[in-house]
């Protein structure tokens, strides 16, 4: 397709289109709007004032960034109302001397608030390769979500607002989505992985690749939001408080510098919350996910925020407070990880299945969207999870002053040391041949643990051979070499035989040839094994 083919059907031009609100400081003094044009138009302003009255307009000049996409050329314009009157609804145009888009209104925040309400989505891309991506359908699902619950002041996103976010197809696509929508109420976008994924040629899905510093969200939302983040990483990484709440919105790359930013700015902010969006989730439930890239490199991050949204999975999953590798009980001991399911009606790529992290999970496999509407009051949060049906999918109360949540959820604590995978119990293979420390050194049954995950075991008379992600490890017993990959490798202490008989191994040996690791969560009493691929561990079968 042709840039001009594409200017037929979706491409810029001179009237104003893509108009959406954003917050950069305070909400009851200003509000910024961001509008695209062709690039033959190069300036632009807003034009606000009081809704309702015949009063003077006041002007607030556009700044402009020129962005050549793949299939087109525009200039975005972004535009600070400032001066606003708290409490009070404006009505708005935007564009030039020649060609201005018509009224919309908004209202401004209170000043000095601490209650209020946000909607949050996650995982709402849709389109495959064939233009125009149609995102009406989520337009109108959220459309009818906010007419059911007018009192949301914004939305928050947790990541993969497009299928395939390094293209002007489904950038386009999005944004005439929120048509109806974003004029009239401040959309704060967070950055997922899809959003920053690109095709050499998009219209055959070929030559995939990614975009590490976010070309097509950075450039399009470059003054939509504050530029405090990581120097190098800004737009994708952004703060913005909102009434007691300060917001830390995460991108997908480069998180030792987003780690120590996000430190120093939860430290410096006096908000009674402190909340998180990032995409990847910490405290995930499927079964083959992993997080080695986010956690634990955010972690010292993480833990000073109350809350992170994420996405990623399209499944529902709500977290004990977790802290320093421990599970908690109560609010003030660690971060909730609540992992939003998918916004408009894309099933799952995985299965959720029961993590020991996890207070609350939902399989959601139905062709339905799920939402989730936060209501901060004082010192409490309240998140309830909706299917678009109606249903209850969760509820949640965050109580800071009592310091409990509600309802009462105990984080397991494990009388005898547990053995997981990614979080999930290895049942019954694992009820008599538990992890075992001898001399500081945990051990793991060896055959058991790759049986449950999947993977081959052979054993002969005092020797255990295993296989697993196209890797394999050999182990004879009271010796303390293996042979992992065709090399030999001496480990810390020798293979025993232990419980039931089995082969046990010392675990951090065991698990270093297999691109695993494993991590102790000391206040709970339980190894978790964690591997660094998302690869389904099933052997071939000749």
């Amino acid at each position: 397709m042709t840039k001009q083919e594409w200017k037929k059907i979706r491409g810029s031009k001179e009237s104003p289109d893509q108009i959406m609100l954003s917050v950069k400081g305070d909400a009851s003094e200003a509000m910024t709007v961001r509008w695209r044009t062709c690039a033959e138009v190069k300036d632009g302003w807003a034009l606000y004032r009081k809704a309702g009255t015949d009063g003077e307009w006041k002007k607030a000049e556009a700044s402009v960034n020129f962005f050549e996409t793949d299939v087109d050329e525009s200039n975005f314009h972004f535009a600070d109302m400032t001066g606003l009157e708290p409490d009070t609804k404006y009505e708005y145009s935007v564009g030039d001397g020649g060609h201005r888009s018509k009224v919309y209104t908004f209202k401004s925040a209170r000043r000095n608030f601490d209650k209020f309400s946000f909607l949050c989505l996650s995982d709402i891309q849709t389109g495959g390769p064939e233009p125009p991506a149609d995102y009406r359908p989520m337009g109108r699902a959220v459309r009818k979500l906010l007419d059911a619950h007018p009192e949301c002041e914004f939305i928050l996103t947790a990541g993969d607002n497009t299928n395939c976010g390094q293209t002007d197809v489904q950038w386009t696509g999005l944004m005439e989505g929120f048509e109806g929508i974003s004029e009239s109420i401040p959309v704060m976008f967070c950055m997922g992985n899809h959003d920053d994924m690109g095709f050499e040629d998009y219209f055959t899905f070929t030559g995939k690749y990614y975009s590490e510093h976010a070309t097509y969200f950075t450039n399009q939302l470059y003054g939509s939001y504050a530029h405090n983040g990581p120097a190098d990483w800004l737009v994708a990484n952004y703060a913005f408080d909102y009434g007691n709440a300060h917001f830390a919105i995460m991108g997908t790359s480069g998180f030792e510098f987003i780690n120590e930013w996000l430190i120093k700015d939860a430290e410096n902010s006096k908000k009674t919350w402190k909340l998180g969006a990032h995409h990847f989730p910490v405290c995930y439930s499927g079964p083959s996910i992993e997080c080695e890239d986010t956690y634990p490199a955010l972690r010292d991050g993480m833990e000073k925020l109350d809350v992170v949204f994420s996405g990623h999975e399209h499944s529902f999953a709500r977290s004990y407070p977790r802290r320093k590798d421990g599970l908690y009980d109560k609010p003030s001991e660690g971060t909730i990880h609540y992992n939003l399911g998918s916004g408009n009606q894309n099933p799952p790529g995985t299965r959720v299945v029961p993590k020991v992290w996890n207070a609350k999970t939902y399989n959601h496999e139905e062709n339905l969207s799920m939402y989730c509407i936060a209501d901060i009051d004082g010192e409490t949060l309240t998140l309830t999870s909706f299917v678009e049906d109606g249903r209850v999918v969760d509820s949640v109360v965050i109580d800071k002053r009592s310091d409990r949540i509600l309802p009462y959820e105990c984080a397991p604590r494990y009388n005898r040391p547990r053995l997981k995978f990614k979080g999930y119990d290895l049942g019954i293979c694992n009820e008599n041949t538990l992890p075992v420390e001898k001399d500081g050194i945990w051990y793991l049954a060896a055959g058991p643990f790759i049986n449950f995950i999947g993977g081959d075991v052979v054993r002969s008379e005092g020797k255990i051979k295993i296989g697993v992600y196209g890797r394999t490890a050999e182990f004879t017993e009271n010796s303390d070499i293996m042979f992992a990959n065709g090399e030999e490798i001496k480990m810390s202490a020798p293979c025993l035989r232990l419980n039931e008989g089995q082969l046990y191994v010392p675990v951090d040996d065991f698990c270093k040839p297999l691109r695993m690791h494993a991590l102790y969560f000391t206040h709970n009493n339980f190894i978790s094994i964690e591997s660094e691929t998302e690869a389904r561990p099933v052997p071939h079968q000749p």
